[in-house]
């Protein structure tokens, strides 16, 4: 394996540094507290599914780039449909459960210590203000939080990590991507960045074609290995 030399961290967000399926979970069940936790997982799913497909529709150019703040109200919208609920004011609150995810366990504290190693930056598909309120509500520490907002698309599409690498003033190959997603791990090696993966429990992991350089069981275990490559 080649050298691993980096100057800066590139942090995926959603999935990796906080439980993104939890907080939409307990959102929708706050909007309709009389469903069971089938009917629960059953709407989350409907969440998620409209707001991957319609981020790839984005990328794919079949649809105008629409923040993520637009599509997150279209999923509640699907959602309050699915729940026979008929209230605007709800479905606006419901749709913010996006900016409400709860961290993993070893996040405030890895990012922290790893803060103080590196310049971190988080790349995120979240909009600008919801990366706000979701890093707010979350504790996370960044020197930088990028929005795939600025490059009016969404990850996986290059453009999205190339905002990472024109922020940082370094070459690809001095960045390092972190993330629990094999498929934004391959789209930021497809550019030059070198990538750890971190295993999640909504993550998506690597297949056994896939060459990161970093395959790490959490964030204590990824700094453990950087820090051998340092030592």
């Amino acid at each position: 394996m080649p050298e691993l030399e980096i100057d800066a961290v590139v942090f995926d967000v959603l999935g990796t540094l906080v439980d993104e399926p939890a907080g939409i979970h307990a959102g929708i069940g706050a909007f309709a507290p009389s469903l069971d936790d089938s009917e629960v997982e059953r709407l989350l799913s409907l969440w998620q599914t409209h707001v991957e497909r319609e981020q790839q529709h984005v990328v794919d150019g079949v649809r105008p780039y629409l923040t993520s703040d637009a599509l997150d109200l279209e999923a509640a919208q699907l959602v309050a449909a699915a729940a026979q609920v008929d209230d605007a004011h709800a479905v606006a609150a419901l749709a913010a459960a996006g900016r409400r995810l709860p961290p993993w366990p070893d996040t405030v504290a890895g990012l922290a210590r790893l803060a103080e190693r590196f310049p971190l930056m988080g790349l995120s598909n979240a909009s600008r203000s919801a990366l706000l309120e979701l890093n707010a509500y979350a504790g996370l520490r960044w020197h930088q939080a990028l929005s795939a907002e600025d490059a009016r698309t969404y990850k996986p599409d290059p453009a999205v990590y190339h905002l990472a690498v024109a922020v940082s003033g370094r070459p690809p190959e001095r960045l390092l991507m972190v993330a629990t997603h094999a498929w934004d791990l391959r789209a930021a090696q497809s550019l030059g960045l070198r990538t750890a993966y971190v295993a999640r429990p909504v993550g998506d992991p690597p297949t056994s074609s896939d060459t990161f350089d970093l395959y790490a069981d959490d964030l204590p275990d990824l700094i453990k290995q950087l820090d051998r490559r340092r030592a």
